[in-house]
């Protein structure tokens, strides 16, 4: 090819989603397909938010309120800021990639726990910024090493809380410590597109920090425990002059008119999430079982996924379940090349990976 693309492009992949359900039937001759691979809900979405959208069909011809007033407005109030705090972006990936745009260049750099999102250092790739990776410490952020990682040319701080892949959190009082001593200049970035999941007694609200620290911004995401991931919403909060200063990178009609509708009604239906995180907590308790009765390495969630070390390689597993009807994630492309993460199904789905599991445990032992 004689065009020339931009030079960070080279040699720098795409993002890898889950296989798909398809591939693998028409690949595999399979007709029952389990994918639990991406994080998705396996209990789908809201009613509500489906009665939404089928009253929206007769719009799809117009474009979609470029301010997104009625999310803004049911989004604010329920979380409780102010409707100038949000932005709203095609799933919180857009989000990453706006917040890179904005703020990083080849003159600036990016701190970083690893593994976490890949899309971090993705973005931050794009823009030609150094990307600084510090270790985690037993699948949690070593938030003292990414303390000392930061300079005078640092412009982003990403903090995944809970921590994709391994599902770990960063409790109120660490998070409290390290972001009084990140200097006002740079942005920290709160990423909790698994919040609704997380029940620990001592998981930070955030939100209550807005109003001292205006180099915050949080993210969340109404793909994961909402089951919206079809209609890629996700949202910022933070201070109206940082939220200002950002909304130029912002694509018009950047989410679309039913999306708005559905996503008024989801929130309308709490009883629905909380219906959805009981049943996650139960089925990770199924995992927990298999794994200590198995003597297997696991990180404890609060996300609705388990990542497991199975003691050989992922992609091992990956393909053995694959074979089975099972779509997971192998670890190797995640930065445990001896593990797997699966997202937590409804119970029937767990029984049913959990019993592949245990013949695969039992035909090598």
């Amino acid at each position: 090819m004689k065009i020339k693309v931009n030079e960070q492009l080279i040699g720098l992949t795409p993002y890898q989603p889950g296989k798909p359900i398809e591939d693998v039937k028409r690949e595999l001759g399979l007709d029952k397909i389990t994918k639990l691979a991406s994080n998705e809900n396996p209990f789908g979405s809201s009613e509500k938010a489906k009665e939404a959208i089928r009253n929206s069909l007769d719009e799809l011809a117009l474009y979609p309120d470029g301010y997104a007033r009625n999310m803004r407005e049911k989004v604010a109030q329920f979380i409780g800021v102010d409707e100038n705090q949000l932005i709203f972006g095609n799933g919180s990936d857009e989000l990453i990639a706006i917040l890179c745009t904005a703020l990083l260049s080849p003159a600036k750099n990016t701190v970083m726990a690893n593994p976490s999102f890949s899309q971090y250092s993705h973005n931050a790739t794009l823009q030609g910024a150094e990307i600084r990776m510090v270790e985690n410490i037993n699948g949690e952020h070593d938030l003292d090493g990414m303390l000392k990682a930061i300079d005078e040319n640092t412009a982003i701080v990403w903090v995944c809380n809970p921590n994709n892949p391994t599902g770990t959190y960063i409790s109120e009082e660490k998070i409290v410590n390290f972001i009084k001593n990140v200097p006002e200049h740079i942005l920290i970035v709160m990423d909790e597109a698994y919040n609704e999941y997380s029940v620990a007694e001592d998981y930070p609200n955030t939100l209550s920090y807005l109003k001292d620290y205006p180099n915050m911004i949080i993210l969340r995401t109404f793909s994961k425990a909402y089951g919206l991931a079809a209609l890629r919403v996700g949202y910022g909060v933070g201070d109206p002059e940082l939220i200002t200063a950002l909304d130029p990178a912002r694509g018009p009609f950047n989410t679309s008119r039913i999306a708005h509708a559905a996503i008024v009604a989801a929130v309308d239906d709490q009883e629905f999430i909380q219906t959805c995180v009981k049943a996650n907590r139960e089925g990770l308790e199924q995992f927990y079982q298999f794994c200590k009765e198995n003597r297997l390495d696991y990180f404890p969630s609060q996300a609705n996924f388990i990542l497991i070390d199975f003691n050989r390689s992922g992609q091992e597993v990956f393909d053995y379940l694959l074979r089975k009807g099972f779509i997971v994630r192998s670890g190797t492309a995640l930065g445990y090349p001896t593990s797997v993460r699966i997202t937590v199904g409804s119970k029937e789905q767990n029984e049913e990976i959990i019993q592949a599991l245990t013949e695969m445990l039992g035909e090598s032992r």
